[in-house]
């Protein structure tokens, strides 16, 4: 035991000393000046919600209610609204997150390429734009995974 403390009194004394690390204290920055610089998404985020409770009302009141109307139709609205409020709340959140540039981006075409289509072709009978309905479904898939970036 002695040689090995022999070995290390010798070693010691040509490593430099290590000094304790500096324990530096922040004061946290509050939630609402970290999203302030991209407050636009929450702003996206309301006029978006508002529009939802909206349409939504509307679907309830006038779509739905009609008996004329395809069941396939109104289980098109519905999927759309549920959508829109589901990933409107997402928007909310954007600001947090690391690139939110990108990801309010992705969920914003989102909203308008699958909510928006949905919701054409339900009140107009027109389905030429459905096609744009998957690409939405990517854009939103693609907003959930930048989060995770």
């Amino acid at each position: 035991t002695y040689s090995v403390q022999a070995l290390s009194t010798g070693l010691n004394s040509f490593l430099p000393k290590q000094s304790p690390p500096q324990i530096i204290k922040m004061d946290p920055e509050p939630l609402w000046k970290l999203a302030s610089s991209s407050s636009y998404f929450v702003k996206i985020a309301g006029i978006s919600g508002a529009s939802a409770v909206i349409l939504g009302a509307y679907g309830a009141h006038s779509l739905l209610p009609n008996e004329e109307k395809d069941e396939n139709i109104k289980k098109a609205f519905e999927t759309a609204n549920r959508y829109h409020f589901i990933h409107t709340l997402a928007l909310l959140g954007v600001p947090l997150c690391r690139y939110p540039s990108l990801s309010g981006c992705l969920f914003i075409l989102g909203l308008s390429m699958f909510c928006g289509t949905c919701y054409y072709s339900s009140l107009t009978g027109d389905h030429r734009f459905r096609r744009l309905t998957p690409i939405g479904g990517t854009f939103f898939i693609l907003g959930w995974l930048s989060l995770f970036i």
